[in-house]
This record gives C-alpha cells, structure tokens and sequence, in this order.
C-alpha cells in the first residue's frame, strides 16, 4: 500500500444553506485536500490525516465523520485540555469570506510532540500541510513540525506545501512571509496562489513565484492564478502554462485550492505528467466551484469528474 497523509486542522463548518440557514458540517483545508485525494487515488493508496482534536462529543463525531469519508484517523492525537474550532462562511457573488472560533482548538498542539510527529510521518509516501497549518501553531510549533517535515523528507518522503495565505491568523506580516518560506524549504511540491505572493512578497509576475520557491528547493511548483493561466515548473519537465476553460458559473469558491492540490498530488502520485496533473486539478476545481460548500460529493456520482 502507498499512503498519502494530510497535516493540519479539521474545524465545524457552518456553511450558508437556503433561507438564511447554516448547515453544519466538518472541512478545513488540508483536510478538504484529503477528501478529494481519496476520491482521486487508487484502492492501493491510504489516505490519511493527521491532526489533533479533543475528547468531547464534536471531536468524538469528527473523528467519525473523518473514518466514514475512507480516510484514515490513526494520525489523530486526542487531547482531554481543549476541544475543535469552529469557522462560518458567508457568500458575496460566489466570493467567500470567514469568521473563526478558534481560540481552544486542539490542533494548535500539532507540533508540540516530536515524536509523535516522527512516528505519523514515518513511512508516508506523500506528505501534505499548508500554510494555515503553520499559521495555526505558536513559533516553537512551527519550528517543530517543520523539522519533522525535514526528516521525513530525508527519509524518502514526497513533501508538498500548499501556501494557503490567511494573514489574519499570523502574528504579522514578516512572520508570516519567513513562515511561508520556512514551509517551502522542507517540501518538494510548493502550490502557491498568485494574488497572495503579490501580497505576501510583491512578486510581479508567476516567474518571480516560481523563482523564490525554486531557489529554496522545490522540484515543482504550481502557482494557481484563478480564472488567468496557471503556471508550473517542475525540474524534470521544465515549464508549462495553462489558461483553464471559464467556468459557467461561480457558486462557491471554499475548496478550489484544496481541491486543485489533491487532483494535482493525486495525479502526480499516480504517474502522471506536470502537464495532465494540472488538467485534472484545474478541471476539478472547476466542479467544486459550481458547488456549495468545501466538499462537493455530487460531482464524483458516477465516477471521478
């Protein structure tokens, strides 16, 4: 069996239904890139997540919720001191904004233990995590993981990083750049978001993106840009460009990075070429779009999209 393990936060979704309603149910990021790559990689893949969560009844049901998607819950530490954050979306135009409550969210903790950390990584064909799962941790924690990321990697593991900005959950905007650039410099896939390192960095054009990350080690790197061409890089095939087809329209953009990182993991896993994989990860996204909410089930009804 090969495995493929996503790092980060799992939280309650409280996501906009019909007539002013929320709907719950559970997402995050690097957990929504795991849903997906679970419907994109073959029976001979685990997938797998890893994370911390407490020991009251909404972790106990996450926990559940997460087995019963097919993936994997032995990365999951429990912790009986706190308990899962809470986020909800609101829509603008298919344009998604958060609010959070996360102040005793347990997977916080996620770097505190080195060796359990050692010992999830361990054996990990492909690793995932992103920047909020570096966000979300105290310096220290940061260091830690990224260490253990480090190590992993020596050891033969494929170690992708998704940039995922979201400024407010950093302390400023300097820790948040060496961050992102902490987490690059471990991983050998980096998948940054055009419009953030303009942000975080004043990058000009996708070359300087793919430059700096290149320059820190990564062997490839896809910088998503919305709607506009997506430009990659990958150190055995070089450079590729791709201007995705429109999308009809826009419902809900939650999960298009997440979803975009695990059809391109996925199909990159499997063999398949910088080219294709960004097919299909772009094609993905696309589905999810037209979608509410960060987990989209209905587009894999009959088989993958």
């Amino acid at each position: 069996m090969s495995r493929f393990l996503c790092l980060g936060e799992i939280m309650v979704e409280m996501a906009p239904a019909d007539a002013g309603l929320f709907r719950m149910g559970f997402a995050g990021d690097t957990f929504n890139c795991a849903w997906y790559a679970r419907r994109l990689l073959p029976a001979d893949w685990t997938v797998g997540y890893g994370t911390a969560v407490g020991t009251d009844a909404v972790s106990g049901d996450m926990i559940d919720f997460i087995a019963e998607q097919g993936i994997e819950t032995n990365a999951v530490r429990r912790d009986p001191s706190r308990t899962v954050g809470l986020y909800m979306i609101q829509l603008a135009g298919g344009e998604r904004s958060f609010s959070y409550w996360r102040g005793q969210s347990a997977a916080k903790t996620l770097g505190d233990d080195p060796a359990w950390l050692d010992q999830i990584l361990d054996g990990q064909d492909v690793v995932q995590f992103s920047g909020i799962t570096l966000a979300i941790l105290p310096p220290e924690g940061r260091t830690a993981l990224c260490a253990a990321l480090a190590r992993a990697r020596a050891r033969g593991s494929h170690i992708a990083f998704d940039t995922n900005l979201r400024p407010r959950l950093w302390e400023d905007a300097e820790t948040m750049s060496k961050g992102l650039l902490m987490g690059a410099a471990v991983s050998d896939t980096v998948l940054p978001s055009f419009d953030e390192e303009q942000m975080a960095f004043g990058d000009i054009t996708p070359d300087d993106t793919i430059a700096r990350y290149k320059g820190l080690g990564a062997t490839t790197i896809a910088v998503k840009n919305g709607a506009e061409i997506c430009h990659v890089w990958s150190q055995a095939e070089g450079d590729f460009r791709y201007d995705p087809p429109a999308v009809p329209q826009v419902i809900d953009s939650t999960a298009a990075g997440d979803s975009f990182g695990a059809g391109f993991l996925a199909a990159r896993a499997t063999g398949a070429t910088v080219a294709d994989a960004t097919k299909q990860a772009a094609h993905l996204a696309a589905q999810v779009i037209q979608q509410r909410g960060a987990l989209a089930p209905q587009i894999f009804e009959g088989g993958t999209p």
